[in-house]
């Protein structure tokens, strides 16, 4: 059977129209809200964080959020102007602590040593770093922290990236 230019344009609306009410069912599943507990290695597609507001964070007036392996103050998380994901933390461990076991994410870390010696270890790696150093791990690279000295340490945590303020 052959069909001719003028079978084809009667049959092309029964085509289209199935087609695009499928395409739309699809993107109504897709497009649902993400889970409760996110997952760390990628980002929800609607994950849409708040633009961070301009202004000072003044250390005081922090809350400290207390667990049994550190004490973390969040500074700000959220988006900027720019459409980049920034989440900032200090956070303080005490003597042998470590905030969580070797672990990786989309996002990629900053850490900006304040008082005491930290470990840091990427890849199996191992960086030894104490007041004013910093270091930095890229996006899925598989790193941990510990304070290996007597004494509790502190830093800063800059993540960036698609999961930055997820945690």
């Amino acid at each position: 059977m052959q069909l001719s230019r003028r079978d084809l344009c009667v049959l092309l609306p029964g085509v289209i129209l199935p087609a695009a009410l499928f395409a739309d069912a699809l993107a109504a599943q897709t497009t649902a809200a993400p889970p409760a507990e996110p997952n760390m290695d990628t980002a929800p597609a609607n994950f849409d964080p708040p633009l961070i507001a301009s202004g000072g964070y003044p250390f005081d007036q922090l809350p400290v959020h207390h667990t049994a392996a550190s004490d973390t103050r969040a500074l700000f998380k959220g988006k900027l102007a720019t459409g980049e994901h920034v989440e900032v933390h200090e956070t303080t461990l005490p003597a042998g602590g470590s905030p969580h076991p070797p672990h990786h994410h989309l996002h990629s870390e900053m850490w900006l040593i304040r008082e005491g010696t930290i470990e840091i270890t990427i890849d199996g790696k191992s960086t030894d770093i104490g007041p004013g150093s910093g270091g930095f791990v890229a996006s899925m690279l598989e790193h941990g922290i510990k304070n290996i000295g007597a004494t509790p340490a502190t830093y800063f945590v800059v993540a960036m990236g698609p999961t930055a303020g997820l945690v």
